[in-house]
């Protein structure tokens, strides 16, 4: 059966399943189907959007209902946890928005906006602006970068053109890990932060 038919026809289910459980590596795969003609660029968008935003809520409520037994297992995680929830009731809408875009926080982040005990309607709302957000901006990379790479990719024999565009998707992804790991590396600690005596 020819690839571009079962990426026409099954592309919008995987990508809204893969923005559920995961995201990025999806969204990026999505925007270079969008590129090459494969998918629709504007449902692409709202269809991770409607992934992400199902999936973070489901783990809301996750975290709000059972998030202090679930968040007491994560041992080597307690540091990070008790980061996030001072950031929670520091700048409840900032971390919301935000939390896709944080390193290590991907799935573990509205478990902890859950037990917090914000409220659901101040969540769902902001929990879609920071989809809509995700989406654009991960969708836009992948069909720039397609834009970018297409004109001497088409050279390639066409089995290695498909090979290629997943390792480039996980290499963005990876880099951008790196990226925010390495910024909340060198982020000082909040105690620091707050402490008068500091400096």
């Amino acid at each position: 059966m020819d690839v571009n038919h079962l990426i026409s026809q099954y592309g919008y289910l995987a990508l809204f399943i893969g923005c559920i459980a995961e995201g990025e590596t999806f969204t990026l795969l999505g925007g270079v189907a969008a590129h090459e003609g494969l998918l629709h660029y504007g449902l692409v968008v709202l269809v991770a959007m409607a992934g992400g935003i199902l999936g973070d809520t489901a783990l809301f409520f996750v975290g709000r209902h059972y998030g202090s037994a679930i968040l007491k297992r994560f041992k080597k995680h307690q540091k990070q946890i008790a980061k996030a929830n001072k950031l929670i009731h520091k700048r409840p809408v900032l971390f919301v928005i935000g939390v896709r875009f944080m390193y290590g926080l991907r799935i573990l982040g509205p478990i902890i906006i859950g037990a917090s005990r914000l409220k659901p309607q101040k969540f769902l709302l902001l929990n879609v602006i920071g989809a809509v957000a995700w989406a654009l901006i991960f969708v836009t990379l992948g069909y720039v970068g397609g834009q970018v790479i297409a004109p001497w990719l088409h050279t390639l024999d066409h089995h290695l053109k498909k090979l290629f565009w997943v390792l480039l998707a996980i290499a963005v992804v990876w880099g951008i890990r790196l990226y925010y790991k390495h910024r909340s590396d060198r982020q000082p600690d909040d105690e620091e932060e707050d402490d008068p005596k500091a400096g």
